[in-house]
């Protein structure tokens, strides 16, 4: 066996420049190496959004495209499938039914409701015919809907059954102005004529696609022009988003993919860890002899099928096996992981690792890792083939593209990016400068073109000693202890220290009650200021070992045993934390805190 040589993905097409006359300063560009002699040309079958999905179906009518778990009375059944050609048949009806409702092209076409077939219907129907898909998340509130569907000016609305009732709300004024609603599968007779009465259609699912049947249209085609491509999570409609259940799901399926937010990672690495546990003393030793051998192979260039088939085979199979057994790649998005996890995933899962990074804003992945490359463990990879990067300097967070290490706000240029904000133009012209792309972002450059997203340029604030804190950066920090499940931390200008809200790990937290002598619920244990006391000396010894300056510390905290959900709009589907939100809600208790901080300190005083 030999080790692979040191790869090189990116070339260097600017140098960086210093800052000059009130302007920042900016970082090398770096281009994909695929891209040295300039953006390659699309394949000429390939430019639309629109174009993947057709050549898929042509190429492979037959085979399984969209699968979902009926539930019955609460319990999964087995996985269902609909074949590329007959969801492309439903797309073409689908299209050919909105066209008959006059939709024209460059319309808006809400889709409210959960991830589900027809909620990819309905988009690939907006692809084929140039109208704009508006996402209307599950997760959203009746007064946000109301507002989405005026501002957007939405024409027609697919939705999931149970969101119907806050379409047809009276406090939902926007509902007069659409066409038509197009239930995910049916519609009351009570609902159709509220529809009505107010001006709009209402259709079943399959009365909707009999209307495209009956009235067969072309695809209406513009210039969607796609330079790459983003994965879909499709679950049931009416399944709990609940990541507990995440492994019974994978072992049905047996994926060969699996695209995961990073705390869908985590909970697969707590899996893993606590069946390891479990395990005899002499083969946890043998495991982490075995792990350890393994890593340093691939550290060396060996590739993850090389570096110890051995070990594979005597304890890797069955990680594998616990991920269904087919898994040959796993993708990483939405938001940082952390090396050690990264690690543990590309030694332990018998299958490719990488993260990738990208928005909306820039039409999918700017940046991709590549396999078997353990230089790319921790970063969010290179960039992407029609993507050049730089970074922006960020003064009042001190980040400096032109130091070591480079650091700033990241910067995108693509030969297309998305056309603007809707109905904003001042946020665009705020966010697109000279072709680039501010993304709100700070990202860590490596010589070589490598980036890490590090901190949020947003998600900062002072504190009233002057000092800025990059609040994203210590939440990462702070989540290793075995008690910690979750972590928000909070801080404002007209205070001086930081407090943090934490969802205690339920099954760490029961066995360090059982070990003090503490008994009662895991809502009660988290009651104990014994318990509160135990996490903050965890969360000091996190600072104090990763060298956390003193007003990065956090001096108090609240516990919650009921994790940051959707239901309680305190994230979002990805999981990513909606701070105003959180402020709002736990506001009374973090008051509470600060005021307990405050007593401490003016007894420590009189003293």
């Amino acid at each position: 066996m030999e080790a692979n040589p040191k790869n090189v993905f990116t070339i260097k097409v600017e140098d960086g420049k210093p800052g000059k006359d009130g302007q920042p300063a900016v970082g090398p560009v770096f281009r994909s190496v695929l891209a040295k002699d300039g953006f390659p040309e699309l394949e000429p079958d390939m430019k639309t959004s629109w174009d993947v999905f057709r050549v898929a179906a042509g190429k492979y009518p037959n085979n399984r495209m969209l699968g979902w778990r009926p539930f019955k009375d609460g319990v999964p059944g087995p996985y269902l499938w609909k074949s590329y050609k007959e969801i492309y048949d439903e797309v073409l009806q689908a299209g050919s039914g909105l066209q008959h409702l006059g939709v024209k092209p460059g319309s808006r076409v809400g889709i409210y409701g959960a991830n589900c077939p027809q909620w990819i219907v309905a988009m690939e129907a907006c692809n084929a015919n140039s109208l704009i898909c508006v996402p209307l998340y599950d997760t959203l509130g009746a007064g946000a809907v109301d507002y989405i569907i005026d501002h957007a000016e939405i024409d027609v609305v697919f939705i999931q059954d149970k969101k119907i009732k806050e379409i047809l709300s009276p406090n939902c004024k926007s509902a007069k102005r659409l066409k038509a609603l197009v239930a995910f599968t049916s519609a009351t007779s009570e609902q159709i004529k509220e529809a009505d009465n107010i001006g709009m259609k209402m259709y079943a699912w399959n009365d909707f696609l009999k209307v495209g049947k009956d009235n067969p249209r072309q695809p209406c085609l513009h210039k969607q022009v796609i330079y790459a491509l983003s994965c879909i999570q499709v679950e049931q409609a009416d399944s709990p988003k609940d990541l507990n259940a995440l492994r019974d799901d994978i072992v049905e399926l047996k994926p060969t993919l699996l695209v995961g937010v990073p705390r869908v990672y985590e909970r697969i690495y707590e899996g893993i860890l606590k069946a390891i546990a479990e395990l005899r003393p002499l083969r946890r030793v043998i495991f982490n002899a075995l792990y350890n051998r393994k890593l340093a192979s691939m550290k060396a260039g060996y590739s993850h099928k090389t570096a110890s088939p051995f070990a594979d085979m005597l304890a890797f199979r069955k990680v594998k096996a616990r991920l269904g057994g087919r898994l040959r790649l796993l993708i990483s998005g939405g938001a940082p992981l952390s090396n050690e996890i990264e690690e543990f995933m590309r030694v332990t899962t018998c299958a490719y690792f990488i993260q990738g990074y990208g928005l909306t804003e820039t039409l999918g992945p700017s940046t991709v890792c590549y396999i078997d490359d353990m230089a790319l463990v921790g970063s969010a990879g290179v960039p992407a083939t029609y993507t050049e990067i730089r970074l922006e300097e960020v003064p009042e967070m001190g980040y400096d593209p032109l130091a070591v290490p480079s650091r700033g706000e990241i910067c995108i240029h693509r030969k297309f990016l998305f056309a603007g904000y809707y109905k904003s133009p001042e946020l665009t012209n705020e966010a697109i400068v000279d072709g680039w792309f501010h993304t709100g972002d700070i990202g860590e450059m490596t010589p070589d073109g490598i980036l890490k997203v590090i901190d949020r340029k947003k998600n900062i604030f002072k504190l009233s000693q002057g000092e800025y804190v990059a609040v994203e950066y210590l939440e990462k920090v702070y989540g290793f202890p075995p008690l910690v499940e979750d972590i928000w931390v909070y801080g404002d200008s007209f205070r001086s220290s930081l407090v943090a809200v934490v969802n205690p790990h339920e099954e760490n937290t029961m066995k360090w009650a059982q070990s003090n002598g503490y008994k009662g619920s895991f809502a009660e244990i988290c009651k104990l200021e014994g318990l509160k006391e135990y996490i903050l000396k965890e969360l000091a010894a996190v600072a104090q070992k990763n060298k956390l300056r003193g007003f990065e510390y956090i001096k108090g905290i609240v516990l919650d045993p009921v994790p940051f959900d959707i239901e309680r709009d305190l994230v979002t589907a990805t999981m990513k934390k909606r701070r105003k939100n959180m402020q709002n809600y736990y506001q009374s208790e973090i008051d509470m805190v600060y005021k307990k901080l405050e007593a401490q300190k003016n007894a420590a005083k009189s003293k």
